[in-house]
């Protein structure tokens, strides 16, 4: 074999090894530049940091997109309440989503802790029953043969509605008993509660104003300080994106201090995003009677959901209570 030859396969071997070498070292970057995170929440006011994001988008400024990084895009998928939000996670249809506690307790002593954890919090506050604004209505005992609406069947207004009327002295099952809690989406709730065909509504923000405003409802129990909403990561995606995720709630922090410096333009950016993506024509004024009872905060701890399982335990939805120690985990 010629020295000319000898060269030329020496070179070949080197260029291919080259190449591999720069293809392992840009693996990385392809693999993160077509990522797209999908993030779920509710068209509430207690879901305001998703509400704010998407305000910023139609504003030409991708919030969360210009923090996770080049090609790494957002997409944005609503529900109307937690338990589907959950399900979603189960079945891979998102990987983060603003949801209530109850909801995400219940899916992850479902999974035994193998799907689901809290990496943030997002608002306090925000949530309360609602009876006839002529009602005499004051105990939990008063409520027998009433009819109380809640979002959605184990959400967590939900469960908070039943733990109630249970402590009061009712017997309450999943589909009866004493009282009749009735799952209702919040705009159905809305026209029942206007038609006279609910007694009361236990909901959150915007929703608890409007049946004030609305429909001459009064507040019956205020929940200033329970957790309403936090943000929630499938295992999954922790195991296999656990830098984007840590980004994701970096930004999430970010924008939540932005809310609190600039509640004003905030309320603003939140009202005009339910009319843009959800129909939902709220004055500013119900806006800011609604952002009156919510805390905006991204901290949360395991203390703070306890009482979650307390109730949860009290009206069935779950048998024993969990181990806490993984649940809330940073990323």
């Amino acid at each position: 074999m010629t020295p000319e030859i000898i060269l030329m396969r020496h070179g070949w071997r080197l260029l291919l090894l080259a190449v591999l070498a720069w293809a392992a070292v840009r693996a990385p970057a392809f693999a993160q530049e077509n990522t797209v995170v999908r993030v779920g929440h509710f068209p509430n006011i207690t879901h305001v940091q998703a509400l704010v994001a998407r305000a910023f988008e139609r504003q030409g400024r991708n919030w969360f997109g210009e923090r996770l990084g080049p090609g790494v895009r957002v997409e944005w998928y609503a529900y109307n309440a937690g338990p589907s939000a959950m399900e979603a996670i189960f079945a891979n249809s998102i990987d983060l989503t603003y949801v209530g506690p109850n909801p995400a307790l219940n899916a992850y002593a479902r999974s035994r802790g193998a799907e689901i954890r809290v990496i943030a919090g997002a608002v306090n506050g925000g949530s309360a029953l609602v009876v006839q604004g002529d009602s005499t209505l004051s105990q939990p005992a008063d409520f027998k043969g009433k009819r109380i609406a809640t979002p959605q069947f184990g959400n967590t207004q939900d469960v908070a509605a039943r733990a109630w009327l249970v402590a009061g002295g009712l017997r309450i099952t999943q589909t009866g008993g004493d009282a009749q809690v009735v799952p209702t989406s919040n705009p159905d709730q809305l026209s029942l509660f206007k038609s006279r065909q609910l007694d009361a509504v236990w909901t959150v923000e915007p929703w608890v104003s409007r049946l004030e405003s609305e429909a001459g409802g009064k507040v019956l129990v205020e929940e200033k300080d329970a957790i309403t909403t936090i943000l929630v990561s499938s295992v999954a995606f922790l195991g296999k994106h656990r830098d984007l995720a840590r980004r994701f709630v970096a930004a999430h922090r970010e924008l939540t201090e932005w809310i609190l410096q600039n509640p004003d333009q905030a309320q603003r950016m939140a009202r005009e995003e339910l009319q843009a993506a959800f129909r939902l024509d709220m004055s500013p004024e119900l806006v800011a009677r609604a952002w009156s009872r919510m805390t905006v905060t991204p901290g949360t701890s395991p203390e703070a959901f306890r009482s979650f399982v307390e109730s949860a335990r009290k009206v069935g939805f779950l048998r024993d209570a969990p181990d806490l120690g993984p649940l809330i985990e940073t990323p």
